[in-house]
């Protein structure tokens, strides 16, 4: 008898996720001048090579053997310490070392640049990074930001004896950083912590209970708390950098009660620590701590929101390498017409995040460098990015799965860790319904949403030439600003925060997608057209009120010009 032939299930294992995505590579042409483009793109072909094969299988063991906490040694004595895989730890050193995505930021160097490499460059090899592991970026993304907030705010003194270890890419003089500021009563609520400060024998001693703590036998911390005697609510709380180990070498007095047992994120360590008149040093000025560590708490959104893309687009790439290489009833998936429609859908909403993402890194890059209006536009794209692009990405992720069929369910493959990853987001400094009232406070208390009506208006106008009048974006985006803005006066209209924050997050996604397809169309590149297709593509699904029994005769156009093939495709390798 000869043996049944069945189809296997197409495995993309291998697969370069730089070269399966090329618009990737297209946007750092509109972001970046030619002179970083021609610097990065060894990089990004590197990183993406390695995100689809390697890095993915150093991601799933980690993810299948999480950290463990250690007391004591066995002869009794104390022996705390958080013990890492060895996978983990491959995975740390491609990140911090031989990548830099801690350093980049803050000095020159890395990659043999002269100077600090732009923002963009940074969050597009984290957007292929991520593609592979999500854990790991949360102390990346918070050791990049605890720098940036101790030399924008910290003692010159106090920056120059950590600053080296911080942006160091040796891993055994490598600090890494975390955040401590949730409390079992004072989650969201920031203005509840109850950690003392006090002034003792010349030190700030901390004392009190930290219930997250993700990274928490980090070199360095920066914390939240209240010294004593200070006034209630945030206005009474100082920030301070809280070693791991004294100067002198002696283990700081905080211990590591225990790992939290966590449903996605399982590589890196999250746990609860106990300050037992823990040294720490003052930050900046008592009583601002909750506004220095906003700026701290803001990099961490737009971390979360550009992994929350490279989660989205993840999704994608496996979506369409299954769709293109699998049949079902005598067709290629991608060829029938309920497949075409839900890759469609998760194109659009994956793009919209992309652009969102690296758009708001180029403003920072810009407020950063002193420009007041664009410092305003990235006070209220940051929440924006962190509510909705992190709520999208659970969406997708599960879309994803659905693709895949039930193998997409089973932990072998990728889907499922992303799906369980992809709801962190979400959670991680702020929840949605917090990040949204802060995109209402940003257009109630500092005007940003005029900054970012300046800012559209710019764009549109700046596209216009090449592709003539964006009436129907614009008009969109006027009415949802004008929702978001009645909406953040009127104290009775909280309700309704989330969806004028969504509609303005749609109307501006798709404000950029128009201005990134122009700049393309400028530089002549050859696949142009597509990023004007998706912003009609999110004017129509996400802007546009629509009959739902009426028949969309449009989407199967739309559908046919970003689904069909129009090169050949990468191959994964075998």
């Amino acid at each position: 008898m000869f043996p049944t032939i069945h189809q296997n299930i197409p495995d993309s294992r291998g697969l370069s996720l730089f070269d399966a995505d090329p618009d990737l590579w297209r946007l750092m042409q509109v972001y970046l001048d030619r002179e970083t483009c021609d610097l990065v793109r060894p990089e990004l072909e590197r990183m993406g090579a390695l995100a689809g094969g390697r890095l993915e299988e150093l991601a799933l063991s980690a993810d299948k053997n999480p950290p463990e906490l250690r007391i004591r040694a066995r002869n009794g004595a104390e022996d705390e310490q958080i013990l890492k895989h060895p996978d983990y730890q491959e995975l740390e050193r491609y990140a911090f070392g031989e990548f830099g995505l801690a350093a980049m930021s803050h000095r020159g160097g890395v990659f043999g640049a002269a100077d600090k490499l732009p923002p963009v460059v940074k969050y597009a090899l984290v957007f292929l990074f991520v593609q592979a592991e999500f854990g790991l970026c949360c102390p990346l993304s918070m050791t990049d930001s605890l720098t940036r907030t101790l030399v924008k705010f910290g003692d010159p003194d106090l920056v120059a004896r950590y600053f080296d270890q911080l942006t160091s890419q040796d891993m055994e003089t490598l600090f890494q950083g975390s955040m401590f500021m949730t409390e079992q009563a004072a989650g969201s609520d920031v203005g509840a912590i109850d950690t003392i400060a006090r002034f003792e024998d010349g030190d700030w001693k901390l004392y009190g209970d930290k219930w997250f703590c993700s990274n928490p036998d980090a070199a360095l911390g920066m914390v939240l708390a209240r010294p004593e005697g200070g006034d209630a609510g945030t206005k009474g709380l100082s920030l301070f950098l809280l070693p791991r180990h004294l100067p002198d070498g002696r283990k700081n007095d905080y211990r590591i009660l225990r790992l939290k047992d966590k449903m996605g994120t399982r590589s890196m360590a999250s746990g609860e620590i106990a300050l037992e008149g823990a040294t720490a040093f003052l930050v900046g000025d008592p009583g601002q701590g909750f506004k220095q560590m906003t700026d701290m708490i803001n990099m961490s959104r737009l971390a979360n929101g550009v992994r929350s893309a490279g989660l989205m687009r993840r999704s994608v790439t496996e979506s369409l390498f299954i769709a293109r290489n699998r049949t079902a009833f005598g067709k290629r998936l991608i060829d029938l017409p309920l497949m075409r429609r839900q890759l469609l859908k998760m194109i659009t909403t994956a793009e919209q995040g992309r652009s969102m993402v690296f758009h708001t890194a180029d403003v920072l890059r810009r407020a950063d460098a002193g420009d007041a209006a664009r410092a305003k536009v990235l006070r209220i794209l940051t929440p924006l990015v962190k509510f909705r692009t992190c709520r999208d990405a659970r969406k997708i992720a599960g879309d994803a799965m659905e693709v895949r069929g039930g193998s997409g369910y089973i932990e072998e493959w990728s889907d499922a860790r992303i799906l369980r990853d992809a709801h962190l987001g979400s959670i991680w400094e702020g929840t949605s319904n917090i990040v949204a009232l802060d995109v209402a406070r940003a257009v109630r208390r500092e005007d940003a949403l005029s900054a970012l009506e300046s800012h559209v208006t710019d764009l549109l106008g700046n596209a216009r030439d090449t592709l003539g009048e964006q009436t129907a974006i614009a008009g969109q985006f006027a009415r949802a600003a004008e929702f978001l803005d009645t909406v953040a006066h009127d104290r009775d209209r909280e309700i309704d925060v989330r969806a004028a924050a969504s509609a303005v997050y749609n109307a501006t996604s798709a404000a950029f997608l128009t201005w990134e397809d122009a700049q393309l169309r400028q530089v002549g590149n050859a696949t142009t057209g597509d990023r004007l297709a998706l912003a009609q593509s999110v004017l129509q699904h996400k802007l546009t009120a629509r009959d739902p029994f009426a028949p969309d005769a449009s989407e199967a156009e739309m559908a046919a010009r970003l689904l069909d093939d129009t090169a050949d495709q990468p191959v994964a390798a075998q």
